[in-house]
């Protein structure tokens, strides 16, 4: 009796299924990593006065700062580079609010001292305001300037509203 072949098919279907999905894996892997992370210095001077410093490289954004002349630290001469490549919520100071390193560089919103700074490819947003990007920008952030807290998001309780 002849043998009709299908274990010789079932087995070239599954290892060419197998190369598709590691080639498709590296290729999309390659395109989720190709443009780096946002790197943020976080510093403080010997005043203990703090700034950050964002740079992306493969954009051409680099030391785009931000001071905060009303806010001092305990300690004075620190730098701490983050790299924005994975989930990472511990930072020097300040929270991030919201990450996104799915294709680098991806978004990151950060709540330093009450301000809000989104670091976006296309553009930087400044306590929730756009401004372009350019290399070398200063930011100087008062305690006076920060922008009115968001509303919380109201929890659903499982009835509609009301007419």
């Amino acid at each position: 009796m002849k043998s009709d072949g299908l274990p010789k098919h079932v087995l070239f279907a599954f290892v060419l299924a197998l190369a598709l999905y590691f080639g498709s894996f590296r290729v999309i892997e390659h395109f989720r990593q190709v443009k780096g992370p946002w790197q943020v210095a976080f510093r403080s001077d010997a005043e203990g006065l703090l700034s950050v410093t964002v740079s992306q490289p493969q954009l051409k954004i680099s030391d785009v700062s931000f001071e905060f002349p009303d806010v001092q630290s305990d300690q004075s001469n620190t730098t701490r580079t983050v790299i924005f490549d994975s989930p990472i919520t511990n930072i020097p100071f300040g929270k991030v609010i919201f990450l996104d390193t799915t294709f680098l560089p991806g978004t990151v919103t950060l709540d330093l001292f009450g301000h809000e700074i989104e670091l976006l490819p296309r553009v930087l947003a400044v306590n929730r305001k756009e401004v372009s990007w350019k290399s070398g920008a200063r930011f100087q952030l008062l305690q006076t300037e920060k922008p009115p807290p968001r509303d919380t998001p109201r929890k659903w309780n499982g009835a509609r509203p009301k007419p």
